[in-house]
């Protein structure tokens, strides 16, 4: 049983390093300035190119987690532009003033696409969870949540996290635990039925993004997901 290992690339190099270690996907940042923003889409035809895993880049233009009608024009170019460079899929998510999963946007943005997409850590930011998720259900073609289970991290909110997956069949199938991660977060991770796991800093020497992707510490990433998932498995058939 192998579970899904996603790595922030920056450039065309941390993309090669990333799948070199095992990683399934690469989620493309232009700048990690607020938690991410969106790459130009020279970066993600250059990163397509540089790589055959599954390529995902972040749309979003401003901090925080609001947008509104102007910029949802500059938005849905940019995703075109995207999928014309060769991107299997989006990252995305926007909340309204009320602090809650803002579906009318996200819909009219992902209306022309196909592809699948992952609404992104502005979860985290919900003041309703409960709500929160249930919106969420209902968005078409989502496939990846990424969430810490916390606006800090992950070792902030994984009791949050395993409880959700615990108790939501469909949470567990699109949580992908990313912010903060840690090795120690994995196992209890797997054992609650997460198989997806974001990492950026962990995947660069010194934890730093000015270093590129390291190919060794991806691998180590890899087989602990892999290995985790497996004694799952076999404890489940025990």
């Amino acid at each position: 049983m192998s579970g899904l290992l996603e790595v922030i690339a920056l450039h065309p190099a941390d993309a090669e390093r990333a799948e070199a270690g095992g990683a399934d996907r690469v989620e493309v940042c232009g700048s990690l300035d607020d938690g991410g923003m969106a790459p130009t889409p020279q970066l993600v035809d250059q990163i397509r190119r540089a790589t055959s895993i599954q390529v995902r880049p972040m749309v979003r233009l401003r901090e925080g987690f609001g947008t509104d009608g102007g910029e949802a024009v500059r938005l849905r170019g940019l995703m075109s532009s995207y999928a014309d460079a060769g991107a299997d899929g989006m990252v995305l998510g926007f909340l309204n003033g009320l602090g809650d999963v803002d579906s009318g946007v996200i819909i009219e943005l992902i209306g022309d696409g196909n592809w699948p997409w992952t609404f992104h850590r502005a979860i985290d930011a919900c003041l309703e969870q409960e709500k929160a998720w249930a919106a969420l259900a209902t968005l078409p073609r989502l496939d990846q949540v990424l969430t810490a289970g916390s606006a800090r991290d992950v070792e902030h909110g994984l009791t949050d996290l395993l409880d959700r997956a615990k108790g939501d069949p469909w949470a567990a199938s699109v949580i992908m635990a990313g912010g903060g991660l840690h090795p120690d977060h994995v196992p209890w991770l797997a054992r609650s039925g997460v198989r997806a796991f974001h990492i950026g800093k962990p995947a660069r020497p010194g934890g730093s993004y000015k270093a590129y992707v390291d190919e060794a510490l991806v691998r180590s990433w890899r087989t602990l997901i892999d290995d985790e998932l497996r004694h799952r498995v076999r404890a489940a058939t025990a």
